[in-house]
């Protein structure tokens, strides 16, 4: 059979899965189902979120000498009983002989400070993202204004937002890219199963041997893939709508806080979609190998368990290569096909370079190809009983 006839029976193949799946009734508890945990979860996330600012101080750090820290450090004691339980911690840093590196090194470092200061008993400027009379530069004037009572008067600092600060960090970056990894893991875990809950439902009814005498086992599992994909992405862009209805409602900061990819958010988007696209294949297809194996639920568990947990640490393998996407981990995790989307969908989030990406999907569509292909052979021998068999496979069937 030539490819455009392969391809239109695959498209026939999927048409008919896709509407049999998406317009019964049993799709619409489908859909139902996940937005229950996943309110739960974005109840209990907000609170705890809430509770976490609420009891962690907000760091400054200071750029300054032991001495001039000392004197801080006693006017903010001084000045506590004012500000509460959630008063400034600060966070003293010895005076380089850059200060402007040195400060837009500090917003940009681990500690993540809300803003520095330097020269405080001079001419005091205190960076970072926040407003000039917001709550740290109220509250820095109030220090300030305390540590200068004894030698001099107020000081009149000067909050100004810095370049740095506004845009996101490679921190953020790396917090994008592993958020958008563990979001693409449970999508694809919580929907590549359906296929093969349908092909053990159509293998023990005989439905799959019936398609198998009319089209090419390749059509059937492409037709199948590419359905269950569709149904996925339905589900996905419910499911999407009501958490950002839910966040819109519950924490309408929220998305003005996420920090915007390398790509920005159009194109990320796409992205995402099309990884998500061929993480899916893949797994689908190796599921598919399996589902031509098992012919029972049970065989379906014990067979399914050890791809299940190689995407466990393929996806922990993925992780740990943000922010080292050229190191070892993540050239393996870019060439293994099964963890490829992964580490492409990080490299979107913290790089910029756009031309990786289609050279990335190439690669995987060219591995669906191959595990289709291969799921096909096992289905035949496994299932039709026919195609070329080994001799370990004749032994195996003597004995």
């Amino acid at each position: 059979m030539t490819l455009p006839r392969m391809l239109q029976s695959a498209l026939v193949i999927g048409r008919r899965d896709f509407t049999a799946t998406v317009l019964s009734r049993t799709f619409i508890f489908f859909l139902i189902g996940p937005l229950f945990p996943l309110l739960i979860g974005g109840v209990f996330g907000t609170v705890g979120a809430s509770v976490a600012g609420d009891t962690s101080p907000l760091k400054v750090a200071v750029v300054a000498t032991q001495p001039d820290y000392d004197r801080l450090a006693k006017a903010a004691a001084a000045v506590q009983p004012l500000l509460g339980d959630k008063g400034l911690e600060l966070i003293r840093h010895a005076p380089e002989a850059d200060l402007a590196r040195q400060q837009d090194a500090l917003l940009d470092s681990k500690e993540e400070p809300a803003a520095v200061l330097v020269d405080a008993f001079g001419h005091p400027r205190l960076t970072g993202s926040i407003d000039r009379d917001g709550k740290v530069a109220r509250e820095m004037r109030l220090i300030l204004a305390q540590a200068s009572a004894t030698a001099g008067p107020t000081i009149d600092v000067q909050s100004v937002e810095s370049d740095a600060a506004a845009a996101p960090t490679p921190r953020d970056l790396t917090k994008t890219a592993r958020t958008s990894q563990g979001i693409l893991f449970f999508f694809t875990l919580l929907l590549a199963g359906m296929l093969l809950s349908q092909l053990i439902e159509e293998k023990s009814n005989k439905v799959i041997e019936v398609l198998a005498a009319a089209v090419p086992i390749e059509s059937i599992f492409l037709g199948k893939l590419f359905a269950m994909l569709l149904t996925s992405l339905v589900g996905i862009a419910v499911w999407s709508s009501a958490g950002a209805l839910a966040l819109r409602s519950l924490a309408p900061d929220a998305f003005a806080s996420l920090p915007v990819p390398a790509v920005g958010w159009p194109m990320f988007g796409l992205l995402a979609l099309a990884y998500f696209s061929m993480n899916y294949l893949l797994i689908g297809g190796v599921f598919l190998g399996i589902g031509a194996l098992a012919s029972t639920a049970r065989q379906v568990q014990i067979l399914s368990m050890p791809v299940t947990m190689a995407q466990v640490v393929l996806f922990a393998i993925a992780s740990a290569a943000v922010g080292k996407l050229d190191g070892p981990y993540g050239i393996f995790a870019t060439l293994f096909p099964l963890s490829s989307p992964y580490l492409m969908l990080a490299r979107a989030a913290t790089t910029p370079v756009l031309w990786v990406h289609p050279a990335g999907l190439v690669w995987q569509a060219l591995w669906v190809a191959i595990v289709l292909r291969v799921a096909a052979g096992v289905f035949r021998r496994s299932v039709l009983k026919s195609g070329r068999q080994g001799s370990w496979f004749r032994r195996a069937r003597a004995a």
